[in-house]
């Protein structure tokens, strides 16, 4: 007998969706010159008109922020900043369903994801920021680390709530001001966080969101009065920006793309590993620039364990996001479902087996069913390029060193899974694994304590945790000899 889920969707009626949004800049939202559009990948259907930034637009913004920063923020005693965030962290809880829903509707993640993961660890980056705010003096940077200034920063749209917090909040707590470009496909929940900013009493220009496309996002790079770019997004756009900054002089942390190798050896608990491989890579419909995408299985168990994840893939429930039951959601955008559609297309074509698990996709909206490809060649694209979305390649190995040999030979270096129940083997490999990020018997698992960022072409830099602050502080460390220099 089989059961069936009956519908359980969740309602819209908790958010309030204006026809228009401006930019926020100096605590208040203004108009800009144009307007797009932004829209349910789900549905297809217009949420509201959004504010396209322009040049004006952006050196309004960081005025603000300069103004702030000079006049209020960097002189404000941390206890009194960390009040700010404490504040801002208990809206973002009292706001979460609200929160939760308008992200699902913007972005077209399961709602179970918006709800469990994305507000929740949000919340908890300002709650654990703000308790540094007045301690920066102890976390190992010197007795007295200064903020850098004005920082801008450009987040993506996979996780846009998330990566709001995982920028503004160490910026804040470090006393810099902020100046912020959301994605285009995904601003919304950054427009309710400004009104989050507008509860908290948040001194005006603190934190200014700017809207608009890639064009908005260079302006904001290339702008003389920003001291420190954070950019979260794609490798190329990534490559431009640094060699701006390195002619500029900005500071900069980058956190890029990755092919992250999932490795499962034959006494690794089959059961435990497929769902930890259906995380990995399924989560947030393959969105994930620390996905795991390539799976490396051990030859002697490579059957068993592709026979049990084809028979959990075929479980997965596809469609509605706002369906506490979905488990895959909507491709964020049309140009982003072609590249994933185009990547599949060349795998075949190169030879490699795929099988995407049986559902039906619906007529309306952007979707592209779980996937995965074996007998893949290790120099083909689809095993070396990032898809960010919910395609898996499958490989095998007989010896650790040959999984290692695998897993890093990638240009990326973000993240890592090990799937073992020796203890020693998993240290062994850990230590191994040329990537920022490696876990252990699970995956994809956040913590705002702990430090995150990548190696090679995954970026520099690292966010959250004690690490994570350094990015945001002009530092002055002391040597055994006694001398003072700036690192």
């Amino acid at each position: 007998m089989r059961f069936e889920y009956a519908p359980a969707p969740e309602s819209r009626s908790v958010v309030r969706l204006r026809d228009s949004y401006g930019l926020f800049i100096g605590g208040s939202f203004v108009s800009g010159s144009s307007v797009f559009k932004t829209i349910s990948p789900a549905t297809e259907e217009v949420l509201a008109e959004i504010t396209h930034g322009g040049a004006e637009d952006v050196d309004r913004a960081v005025a603000a922020a300069r103004h702030a920063y000079e006049r209020t923020w960097s002189v404000m005693p941390g206890k009194e900043r960390g009040k700010y965030l404490f504040r801002i962290a208990r809206l973002l809880a009292e706001r979460a369903r609200e929160f939760a829903v308008l992200e699902t509707m913007d972005n077209g993640k399961p709602i179970r994801e918006s709800r469990d993961v994305d507000v929740p660890l949000a919340s908890a980056h300002f709650f654990y920021h703000a308790g540094w705010a007045d301690k920066l003096g102890y976390a190992g940077f010197g007795p007295s680390p200064k903020p850098l200034g004005v920082a801008g920063q450009v987040i993506p749209w996979n996780f846009p709530l998330l990566m709001l917090a995982w920028k503004i909040a160490p910026a804040l707590a470090c006393g810099n001001t902020v100046v912020l470009k959301p994605a285009e496909t995904t601003p919304l929940t950054a427009m309710l966080f400004a009104e989050v900013c507008q509860q908290a009493d948040l001194p005006p220009g603190v934190v200014n969101i700017v809207t608009g496309d890639g064009d908005t996002g260079r302006l904001l790079v290339g702008h003389p009065g920003i001291d420190k770019i954070a950019f979260t997004g794609s490798t190329a756009a990534g490559k431009e920006i640094a060699r701006q900054c390195a002619v500029s002089g900005q500071r900069l942390t980058l956190e890029l793309g990755g092919k992250a190798a999932n490795i499962v050896f034959d006494d690794a608990p089959v059961d435990q590993a497929v769902e930890g491989i259906i995380n990995g890579i399924f989560f947030n419909q393959g969105h994930v620039c620390c996905a795991g995408s390539r799976l490396l299985v051990q030859e002697s168990v490579a059957d068993s364990v592709l026979d049990a994840l084809k028979r959990r893939m075929a479980s997965l429930r596809l469609g509605d996001p706002m369906d506490k039951n979905t488990d895959i959601g909507a491709i964020n955008s049309r140009g982003q479902l072609d590249k994933i559609t185009s990547a599949s297309q060349a795998g075949e074509e190169e030879g490699a087996r795929r099988w995407s698990a049986p559902c039906a996709l619906p007529e309306r909206g952007f979707w592209f069913p779980p996937t995965l490809f074996t007998d893949v060649a290790s120099s083909s694209p689809v095993a070396r390029e990032e898809i960010f979305g919910p395609v898996l390649t499958v490989s095998t190995f007989r010896t650790p060193s040959e999984a290692l040999q695998k897993a890093n030979a990638t240009q990326y270096g973000l993240s890592a899974g090990v799937w073992t129940s020796k203890g020693s083997l998993a240290l062994e490999m850990a230590s191994r694994l040329r990537a920022g990020v490696v876990w252990a018997n699970t995956f994809n698992r956040f913590d705002p304590a702990s430090p995150f960022g990548g190696y090679k072409e995954s970026g520099f830099g690292r966010e959250g945790g004690r690490h994570g602050l350094e990015a945001y502080l002009d530092v002055v460390a002391t040597d055994v000899a006694g001398t003072v220099a700036d690192v």
